[in-house]
């Protein structure tokens, strides 16, 4: 297997084991169990799967969770209030550039027949 610092954080489908990540964000495997239990991270569900695997999206979760936990003293709650947040402003990010993008359409058709 490919060590973690090696690989390409652009292939979102590559699942990381526990060890992996534990090995790579330099936690206690507690921490993760605690995220895993407040299900702030979730690993990836297959009942195929041996071991539990984390994809992308739950590693930078994991990642932020560690920066609020550590430099900022935030607890879990507040780690789970301020990722749902994020997320929150993620989504109307994508819904303000969606209408952009639909302004900026009918603008150009609106140019187009005068």
């Amino acid at each position: 297997m490919v060590p973690p610092c090696e690989r390409d954080t652009h292939m979102k489908n590559e699942l990381w084991s526990v060890t992996e990540v534990l090995e790579f964000f330099q936690v206690e495997e507690g921490l993760l169990r605690d995220l895993e239990e407040e299900e702030i991270i979730c690993p990836a569900c297959d009942e195929g799967l041996p071991t539990r695997l984390f994809d992308i999206r739950e590693l930078e979760k994991l990642r932020i969770a560690k920066i609020l936990m550590e430099e900022m003293d935030v607890n879990l709650s507040g780690v789970e209030v301020i990722l749902q947040m994020r997320q929150s402003m993620i989504d109307m990010r994508r819904q303000f550039d969606a209408i952009l993008e639909d302004l900026a359409i009918q603008l150009n058709e609106t140019i187009d027949k005068t």
